[in-house]
């Protein structure tokens, strides 16, 4: 088993890293598809750790998005102000500053900014975790709570006052480390080092969730009050979570930036941070490779449909979740580990 689980990881790896971009030079695909499955690699950084949260510690937290818009607004700032130079960004002129906001003058430096896209979502997780896991709350109480924050956050990102252009979001961003972003070889080094991201996150949170920590957190998930009465820290082993799941989701969102062109309000709201949820409830919840799968599929998805059903895809998606929900509640990686398991029993 352990050797076909190899062969399926080489084999996707050997397609995406191989195959499309050969195809790519080949004149077969072209450089926009190929973007196109850049940012679907982020989103799926970003569902490992909602997983991880949900699938394997039972947490339902739904302000995953705030955290992905938090590093992709942090990478987007260094980069408008980088395509700015010494001048201020458009919008703020259009809004009449005189000056730089404070807040925006660390994201002058790179490496500072990669910093603080790490920093600042995990400082905003470890706090929020900290209030709420301190406080108990849990269950469907969690959800709505981290629901509201989500709501809370996008309202206050749509306000011009906040200095981080309001309803239209940031762009116009052209380079990135001095490399023009609308250049082909930029592009597809952007989708090989989110294809890499993807594939490192991926084998840390399996080599996490094979380990003590978490055995201790899928123990947390299927009964938390026996792990209370044990020397093991629940509260901790949460909050611990909560802030790796934050961190991937930042470092989707910085990953997603400068491929996308734009970052808006709109990314972090409710509907955003549900759809998230529902990657990894289509995928399979409590297997990462469910996650990675149920990112990949549904955002496929989504781009075929809005391109042939413009306003029929939260329908689709409706439908699909319930059709999960009712007949597979494992995901679709589930159901294909079933299928394979009775062709096996089958055969013996």
């Amino acid at each position: 088993m352990e050797k076909e689980k190899k062969i399926y990881y080489l084999l996707f790896i050997a397609f995406f890293a191989l195959l499309l971009p050969a195809g790519h030079l080949m004149g077969w695909v072209s450089i926009n598809t190929i973007s196109l499955w850049g940012r679907y690699f982020c989103f799926a950084i970003a569902a490992l750790g909602i997983d991880l949260i949900w699938g394997y510690t039972g947490i339902l937290s739904m302000c995953q998005a705030f955290f992905f818009c938090l590093g992709s607004y942090g990478i987007a700032m260094h980069m408008l102000l980088k395509t700015s130079g010494t001048a201020l960004p458009e919008f703020m002129v259009w809004n009449k500053v005189q000056s730089l906001p404070f807040f925006w003058v660390p994201f002058q430096s790179f490496g500072l900014s990669l910093l603080l896209c790490l920093i600042i979502p995990s400082l905003f997780a470890f706090i929020i975790g900290y209030v709420l896991f301190r406080s108990r709350i849990k269950g469907v109480y969690m959800a709505i709570i981290t629901q509201a924050l989500a709501l809370a956050m996008w309202l206050l990102f749509l306000r011009n006052e906040t200095g981080l252009g309001g309803t239209n979001g940031l762009t116009d961003f052209r380079t990135l480390l001095g490399l023009p972003l609308s250049n082909t070889y930029v592009k597809l080094g952007l989708y090989l080092v989110s294809l890499l991201l993807l594939c490192v996150a991926y084998f840390a949170c399996y080599k996490m969730t094979h380990s003590k920590f978490g055995k201790v957190l899928q123990a947390i998930r299927d009964s938390e009050p026996r792990v209370s009465f044990t020397a093991y820290k629940v509260m901790d082993y949460k909050l611990a979570v909560f802030v790796v799941a934050a961190l991937l989701a930042a470092v989707g969102g910085m990953l997603y930036a400068p491929q996308t062109g734009i970052i808006t309000p709109g990314r972090m709201d409710v509907k955003a941070s549900v759809e998230m949820v529902m990657w990894v409830a289509l995928g399979g919840r409590g297997k990462l490779k469910g996650a990675v799968a149920g990112a990949l599929l549904v955002n496929f998805l989504y781009s075929i449909s809005t391109s042939l059903f413009p306003d029929s895809w939260l329908y689709i998606l409706g439908f699909l979740f319930v059709i999960t929900v009712l007949f597979f509640d494992k995901g679709f990686v589930g159901l294909i580990d079933t299928l394979f398991k009775r062709k096996e029993a089958t055969c013996y």
